[in-house]
């Protein structure tokens, strides 16, 4: 079996993919072609890393294409931004969520627990920075830029903000929803909206927990979070709290609470716990801090010579009273653990699923746009870190195992029977 008929086989037997991407639907009044194999282009078309609906267009010239997706004849990049303004967001976010909970019931998810707790990570990034293309859910800001003259000039700069929740692990992560930040909206705002429709479509206790940057770090959004039924871990940074203020001085001159080696950070760490501390105004009740200090050596090489500087960093974050009975050491890598959708998530994203790419610039079909590539980085992140023994033995990139799929391709006969009917 080729690689691209072992990830086919993989998806349907695991998630039923087949039956779930029949189930999406869209707006067309007159449709030509019908919506599973534009669909299931596009979802391909992240699987094979293909970056833009033209060259997504330039693939459907392909025999074995066609065969394998159902399409009779070539489509042009039109079609798939025709289809993306019309489709059903919450048909495609129904696919994330059968994604996220067969792993749950497979107990794929285990490893992503912190002493029994699964944490879900908020953060938000920015996209389709422009400053000549706008819609009306275009956020503005005002950059200065360098005129060919040498003069400087003032321009608005449109651009896109979404929320993310992903969990993450050591093993694999996955990603659950995400949504769009509306303009002149404040981040926590469409955080409590995304939290709250996952709250209706994956349940109360899909998890347990939530871990936020210092963005987050407001009562009103705090409360909001307890208020649905999670438990919390926000960053401190901002030096103007009280909260901050106090934990650094009662801390300060008092002996660790705990102190191990972080092996997999490589790192030294040392934590302190300060209880019943007043978080602000807005949260009205009594939160704990924790603070680490990490300590390691930081090796590089500078003119062919290896060079070794010790480093040392700080972190803070307060924690809701549902977690009073676990230790620092779980806040700790609960608040560390949130870096990972930073790395596994918005780096991976922008560097091999074009991210930063927006093929048709319209509300509806951005966010379809958004949640297929997240869709089928989930997918392939999945077979390659759960079912392929190939990246897991480093025998193979994944960068690699994305090229094996495309070229899979050419033997269409061990495809046909996966997807025919």
């Amino acid at each position: 079996m080729n690689r691209l008929a072992q990830f086919l086989h993989y998806a349907q037997k695991v998630f039923a993919l087949k039956t779930r991407l029949r189930a999406i639907r869209d707006r067309r009044p007159f449709a030509v072609v019908p919506t599973f194999p534009v669909v299931l282009s596009l979802v391909l078309g992240v699987i094979l890393r293909i970056g833009s609906y033209l060259d997504l267009a330039q693939q459907t010239q392909r025999r074995r294409w066609r065969h394998l997706c159902g399409l009779k004849d070539p489509v042009g990049d039109d079609l798939f931004g025709y289809v993306a303004e019309r489709l059903n967001l919450e048909d495609l976010r129904q696919q994330l969520i059968g994604t996220a909970k067969t792993l749950k019931q497979n107990k794929a998810l285990e490893s992503c627990k912190i002493n029994g707790l699964l944490w879900v990570s908020l953060d938000a990034n920015e996209h389709f920075a422009s400053r000549s293309r706008c819609c009306p859910f275009c956020c503005q800001r005002r950059v200065q830029v360098l005129e060919p003259d040498g003069q400087k000039r003032e321009v608005i700069e449109y651009y896109h903000r979404y929320v993310y929740a992903q969990i993450n692990g050591p093993k694999h992560n996955v990603v659950l929803d995400l949504e769009p930040i509306r303009p002149g909206e404040d981040e926590c705002a469409a955080a409590l909206r995304l939290l709250g429709r996952a709250r209706r479509l994956y349940g109360p206790r899909f998890f347990d927990a939530i871990s936020a940057d210092a963005w987050y770090a407001k009562g009103p959004f705090l409360q909001a979070v307890e208020k649905l039924g999670w438990a919390w871990v926000a960053v401190l940074k901002r030096e103007d709290m009280d909260v901050h203020k106090e934990a650094q001085a009662l801390s300060q001159g008092q002996k660790p609470s705990m102190a191990f080696e972080d092996k997999e950070r490589k790192r030294h760490v040392q934590l302190w716990e300060v209880n019943d501390l007043a978080f602000s105004d807005g949260y009205g009740e009594f939160v704990r801090v924790v603070r680490s200090e990490e300590r390691w050596v930081e090796n590089r090489v500078r003119g062919g010579h290896k060079q070794s500087h010790p480093r040392r960093t700080q972190w803070e974050w307060a924690t809701s009273a549902q977690l009073d009975g676990y230790g620092a050491s779980v806040i700790y890598q609960a608040g560390h653990r949130r870096w990972g959708i930073e790395n596994k998530a918005f780096n991976e994203l922008t560097q091999h699923y074009h991210l930063t790419h927006c093929p048709r610039h319209e509300p509806v079909a951005i966010l379809a746009w958004l949640l297929i590539r997240v869709l089928g980085f989930n997918l392939f992140e999945l077979f390659a870190r759960l079912h392929g023994k190939l990246w897991r033995t480093g025998r193979v990139t994944l960068q690699e195992l994305a090229r094996q799929l495309d070229r899979a391709l050419e033997a269409v006969a061990e495809l046909h029977p996966l997807w025919s009917g």
